[in-house]
């Protein structure tokens, strides 16, 4: 969005989106209080937007027409709507990948090739596959957990530490996946290049990845090595998995990446018996479906930002922010921080992004912070919490697969991942190893090597 006007800075005109953020987070702790389970997230997301959007109509100045036609703009932001569709062919390509039998061959190929005594570090490593191929966090535990807490009572492995390795490994996914929602609201807020983010992630996510492994490798050994059985699995299945992730870091669109990993998917899927094209037509939309709220939620939410940035709300934390902030490390540290704040308050990383994406796009021009790097910060660590919170739906799915003898409390010492994830982060602000060899140019918003391509744009 357009920010570049300058508006008086006012602080009244936050109180829509604390509105927001007070009704989805007391809802929670209210049905929590109550013994609902899933409690935060029992209050659908873009209803809590809703009521904070009719705040805004009620309190800021202006026709009820001007209202809507601010609204709208913010709504059919080019940013927000490129979001949207991207949301939805990664949701089709995830549901048609999986009813093709994708995630059973990744989960058996991963169980076939990792020794059975080093099953902790195993379950690691399939979920970050799994979650970097899918982009689900939420996906790779509700299919590898079942087996992960079979697997870990069968060899004496801790059942914390086991759903502790499988949270890491997919918030790992998660948090680095090009069809990931948390990239795909990172990188369109920060307005950069998806694989510039992936790569910028990967030189922290990788190293925390590694030692994780090394420590389960070394401190999670099995008591007892599990039987693992026959397991089935066709490498062919994984094939659009690998054909989106590789195609995607190569550089090409992602609505073709995303487009030719559901017909790969599709066509495989066509190729079982029992299926027909009504079918796959059934799973694409299916996956759709499931990106509804987030589809819905990204809309409204830049509707409601944009009335709040046009009222001087934005322009008013960015204000208080700056007091605290004397250069390009301490905002790379607000940044961190204010992503972490809306993620424990709203225990959902997409929307915790959403809300943040603003202000640190703001915060990366005024103290040339590489946007590729500040949409790496709000990844990373919206994630980081995300995987950590004890009411946040990871680790409340990954509980409820012991059938409630596990708590997410217990939960929380063996998260290992997220721990040394956090703590990467931190020194990459202090020890800036993952700064590109193409440094972004702030006059022309784009890498040094596309400026040349910025100036003859501006020339036609």
């Amino acid at each position: 969005m357009d920010h570049n006007k300058k508006v008086q800075p006012r602080g009244y005109a936050l109180i829509p989106f604390l509105v927001f953020i007070l009704v989805y987070l007391l809802s929670g702790i209210i049905l929590q209080r109550q013994g609902v389970d899933m409690a935060f997230y029992q209050m659908p997301a873009p209803v809590a937007s809703f009521v904070g959007i009719i705040v805004a109509f009620l309190m800021f100045k202006g026709t009820i027409d001007e209202k809507f036609d601010t609204f709208v703009k913010g709504c059919g932001d080019e940013n927000i709507i490129i979001m949207c569709l991207i949301y939805i062919l990664a949701g089709a390509f995830a549901g048609v990948a999986k009813a093709s039998g994708g995630v059973d061959s990744v989960v058996n190929l991963g169980l076939t090739v990792i020794p059975p005594n080093f099953i902790a570090a195993g379950i690691f490593i399939i979920a970050c596959f799994m979650s970097l191929s899918t982009g689900t966090s939420m996906g790779t535990i509700s299919a590898i957990g079942p087996i992960a807490v079979g697997l870990g009572e069968s060899s004496g492995l801790s059942l914390p530490l086991v759903l502790g390795t499988l949270i890491g490994g997919a918030m790992f996914g998660d948090n680095l996946s090009i069809i990931s929602d948390t990239t795909i609201a990172a990188t369109r807020t920060q307005n950069v290049e998806m694989r510039d983010k992936f790569r910028m992630n990967f030189k922290i996510a990788l190293p925390s990845a590694i030692i994780t492994t090394i420590l389960l490798l070394i401190f999670a050994r099995p008591d007892v090595v599990p039987e693992m059985g026959n397991l089935e699995y066709d490498i062919v299945k994984i094939l659009p998995y690998l054909f989106v992730l590789i195609s995607a870091l190569a550089g090409l669109n992602v609505f073709l990446v995303l487009t030719g990993g559901i017909i790969f998917s599709g066509i495989l899927l066509l190729s079982q018996n029992g299926f027909n094209f009504i079918n796959l037509a059934q799973e694409i939309y299916g996956g759709f479906s499931g990106m509804f709220e987030i589809f819905l939620l990204s809309m409204l939410t830049g509707g409601l930002s944009y009335m709040v940035t046009k009222e001087g709300g934005l322009e008013w934390i960015i204000e208080k922010i700056r007091r605290s902030i004397r250069g390009e490390k301490t905002a790379e540290v607000g940044i961190s921080a204010l992503v972490s704040l809306a993620d424990v308050a709203v225990a959902n990383n997409t929307v915790a992004i959403i809300i943040s994406g603003p202000v640190a796009k703001e915060l990366s021009t005024h103290y040339k912070v590489d946007p590729r790097r500040s949409a790496s910060l709000l990844d990373t660590f919206s994630c980081v919490f995300q995987g950590f919170i004890p009411y946040g739906a990871q680790l409340l799915v990954a509980a409820g697969l012991t059938a409630g003898s596990i708590s997410p409390l217990e939960i929380m010492p063996f998260l290992w991942y997220q721990f040394i994830l956090a703590i990467v982060a931190l020194i990459s602000i202090y020890i800036p190893f993952t700064k590109s060899s193409d440094p972004w140019n702030f006059e022309y918003d784009v890498p040094e090597s596309k400026v040349a391509e910025a100036k003859a744009e501006q020339n036609l």
